[in-house]
């Protein structure tokens, strides 16, 4: 496509209605663990880092393909294998300063992930320096590798706190929302060509009463 038709505001409109449909809607997240490279003691003779140290974990809103477990039989019984593809926005990832690698780690649910491979996903109209997203694949990481209790959701079939995510707040590009800090930027709001939505982050969460589907979200008595 001409860059005559698809102007730099074009180009935040398609950035500003991805962040929504992800941020805003869908609601799925995962949590990333950089691996402290320069703090890790790798192992001289298989280049390796047994004992590896990570940052902590940052929140990354993300499409999570999710494939079924994979079943692997050897001599030692059978084990069972996930693996994922993720899809993370750009610009958020610029935005949110994070350097998405190869050999990092990143929770989803009860499971950890290792990242076997980054790619770039799409240009956007074929211009070279507007990229959609980055595409990560992820294999289940084997026990030991990475030691930390899951962030939640994890499953409905456990009752610790925070198994299941009963409140969802969007974004929509505000500093905060009700949950603190969001970190999120809409390059339209940000250079002042729209103004910040009037009715703020609209959100969906329990009311405390006895009715299931009582929820704020449909604003029923």
């Amino acid at each position: 496509m001409a860059r005559l038709f698809i102007t730099p505001r074009e180009l935040d409109f398609i950035s500003d209605i991805t962040k929504e449909l992800v941020k805003d809607v869908v609601g799925q997240k995962i949590y990333y663990y950089s691996v402290r490279e320069d703090l890790s003691e790798v192992n001289t003779v298989y280049d390796e880092a047994p004992e590896k140290v990570f940052d902590p974990p940052i929140e990354l809103e993300a499409r999570v393909d999710w494939q079924p477990e994979e079943v692997r039989t050897n001599r030692f019984g059978s084990e069972e294998i996930l693996t994922q593809e993720i899809y993370v926005h750009w610009r958020d990832i610029i935005d949110k300063e994070i350097d998405v690698r190869e050999g990092d780690y990143y929770s989803y649910g009860e499971f950890f992930f290792e990242i076997t491979s980054v790619v770039f996903d799409k240009k956007i109209y074929g211009q070279v320096e507007y990229y959609t997203g980055v595409k990560m694949a992820g294999k289940q990481a084997r026990k030991g590798q990475i030691r930390f209790k899951p962030i939640g959701p994890t499953d409905e079939a456990y009752t610790d706190d925070g198994a299941t995510q009963e409140t969802f707040v969007q974004q929509r590009g505000f500093d905060e929302n009700r949950l603190g800090e969001t970190n999120d930027t809409r390059a339209l709001q940000d250079k002042g060509v729209l103004d910040a939505p009037i009715s703020g982050p609209a959100e969906v969460s329990p009311r405390g009463s006895d009715i299931d589907d009582d929820s704020s979200f449909y604003d029923e008595t």
